[in-house]
């Protein structure tokens, strides 16, 4: 008899993977009825990772959020699943233990059915507290291994981290190919594999089209015993995000599997209410190369949805770099030339880092040093001049256990710094908060909600949290639509984004500073050189000493404040901005030299 293929869809990541928001509350409601009329989904991937960051952004209530989206599903026997991201659960940065905890009982009593759980190294230490959180709450647990393609990352690799996640109690293995760069045939193997050990453990796979191997590896996974595949719906299917419902199934079915029937009055209806919704708003913060696959990103290995914070990160070094090329007679870069650079030394660099897998927030760490290094050979200076303090602290294990050996330069480089290797189990660094979070509500006088829901966003995301109650969170997004709709004027299909121009002439600057390291904006938003300060002229002085990750400044942003750290210890030689000024993501801002 043939085996069915499930299928799940995937709307949080379709709009998280494409742009910076997702739909409100009332928009995911209006197109549940018609994703359930499609009949082809046993799954939903309805909430988890940025999503409920992204309602505190609105100035929404994330736990109403979660239960309105999951309710019609559970009426109509879908099961709901999230993504978690471990030791850092629903943020960027690592959450105490009895967070963790607390978030599992809250999204089962909201009604989430999976967690899907992984780290960004492939730790087995940092998916144990997620697995039996989950387990404990009556979650179906969920493990996904991060996928990706060096030498060390092999089947065997793998199945032991699979050994480790399924004696904690997992009950599902998703291969999470995160860049879309799996080989087809390796990843069967390891469906093989882990069928073959545990016939028990249903496997899912996930995998962003951007290079191209997506379809072929859902063909490979599902003849080696895959139970579900991931897909999305026009029109955010393809490009950087993931494989259409409509191909996958035809091709399963041509396969031989049984696949569920699918109403295609009812996609189409999906379809016009998604684009609806960028139409109404959410175009605005999505990049138009997101729609566009690239066989570029097989060599690096880096995730589609980097691909536009890269490029404005490249476009903030490009005029500092061609300063240099100037100032030492040798011709001038294009983008393009500066794109293929960037890709080379994220080849080089990515080993001798030990090989972290390339997901949020490790595919950041070594993008970046890549970036440093291509920067500072090209001022003559030597590579690994610059690495900042988060990417040391995966390089000395804080965050886990790389999967790969460190190259001896960079052993040698931290020992000559004075820095200390770990071997502790991550979760030992974050002491319990939960009673700290209790006692700040109860000095605002705020209800810890039903089944302590609002406690747990208090928790999980403090500073957002606290600007939704203010209404500041709010106030500020209607704010940033507002500005974006005058800039340009009705919504587009994918509309581009708007990026504030420099004050000053950067290439003038570099170019008198050819050895100097620029400071770029972390985020778009006011530049605050001085809290209090009214004076516009206000700004670090010529001289001005600075200590590599300590903040020099701050960027107001629509959440709160970011630190502007400089990378390395100096003094300050020029800003390019004043207080008060608006400022892009990977603007620079200023020049740093020792």
């Amino acid at each position: 008899m043939a085996r069915e293929i499930k299928f799940s869809l995937v709307y949080r990541d379709m709009w998280q993977s494409s742009g910076k928001y997702v739909p409100r509350v009332d928009q995911l409601e209006e197109v549940a009825p018609a994703i359930i009329d499609m009949g082809c989904f046993d799954r939903v991937e309805t909430n988890g990772g940025a999503f409920e960051q992204v309602n505190l952004l609105f100035g929404e209530n994330p736990n109403v959020a979660v239960r309105r989206w999951t309710a019609p599903f559970h009426k109509a026997g879908i099961q709901t699943h999230m993504l978690e991201r471990g030791l850092n659960a629903l943020r960027m940065n690592p959450v105490p233990r009895d967070v963790r905890e607390l978030m599992f009982q809250v999204k089962k009593k909201q009604g989430t059915d999976i967690a899907r759980s992984f780290c960004g190294l492939n730790d087995h230490r940092n998916l144990k507290g997620s697995v039996e959180g989950a387990k404990k709450a009556g979650m179906i647990s969920q493990v996904a291994l991060s996928i990706t393609h060096s030498p060390v990352h092999t089947v065997a690799y793998y199945m032991g981290i699979v050994d480790k996640v399924v004696e904690y109690g997992a009950d599902e293995i998703c291969l999470k190919d995160m860049a879309g760069i799996g080989r087809p045939n390796v990843l069967g193997e390891l469906v093989r594999d882990i069928k073959k050990k545990y016939p028990h453990i249903k496997v899912q796979y996930h995998g962003h089209t951007g290079p191209g191997f997506s379809p072929a590896s859902m063909l490979e996974v599902a003849r080696a015993g895959a139970d579900y595949l991931d897909v999305a719906v026009e029109p955010l299917s393809w490009g950087k995000v993931h494989p259409d419902v409509i191909t996958i199934r035809e091709m399963m079915r041509a396969d031989g599997f049984l696949v569920k029937d699918l109403n295609m009055d009812a996609y189409m209806e999906v379809r016009r209410l998604t684009q609806k919704f960028i139409d109404d708003f959410l175009g605005y913060w999505i990049n138009p190369s997101n729609s566009r696959m690239t066989s570029l990103l097989v060599g690096c290995g880096l995730p589609g949805g980097m691909m536009g914070s890269m490029m404005a990160d490249l476009k903030g070094f490009q005029g500092a770099i061609n300063a240099t090329q100037r100032a030492h007679g040798r011709p001038e870069m294009s983008l393009d030339t500066l794109m293929v650079k960037l890709f080379e030394e994220v080849e080089y660099v990515w080993p001798r880092l030990g090989y972290p897998p390339l997901v949020t927030p490790f595919s950041q760490y070594v993008k970046n040093t890549a970036l440093m290094n291509l920067f500072n050979m090209l001022s003559d200076k030597p590579r690994w001049s610059t690495i900042d303090k988060d990417t040391w602290g995966m390089i000395l294990g804080d965050m886990g256990k790389l999967p790969g050996e460190l190259a001896p330069e960079i052993v040698a480089l931290a020992k000559e710094k004075g820095l200390e290797f770990s071997t502790r189990n991550p979760q030992d660094n974050y002491p319990d908060e939960l009673p700290k979070f209790r006692e700040m509500m109860d000095k605002e006088g705020w209800d810890y909600g039903q089944d302590d829901e609002e406690l747990f966003e208090m928790a999980m995301h403090e500073r957002q949290y606290r600007d939704y109650r203010s209404g500041i969170a709010k106030e500020r997004f209607n704010k940033e639509l507002a500005d974006l709709k005058a800039k340009a004027g009705a919504p587009i299909v994918i509309s581009r984004p708007v990026v504030e121009m420099p004050k000053f002439d950067i290439d003038a600057y570099a170019q008198k500073y050819p050895h100097a390291v620029p400071v770029q904006a972390p985020a778009k938003g006011q530049l605050v050189w001085e809290a209090d300060v009214d004076d516009a002229s206000s700004a670090p002085i010529a001289g001005t000493a600075v200590e590599a990750g300590k903040a020099m400044g701050y960027v107001q942003t629509w959440y709160g404040m970011e630190p502007l750290t400089p990378a390395i210890t100096g003094r300050v030689v020029a800003t390019t901005a004043r207080q008060g000024d608006k400022v892009a993501k990977g603007e620079i801002v200023a020049f740093i030299q020792e």
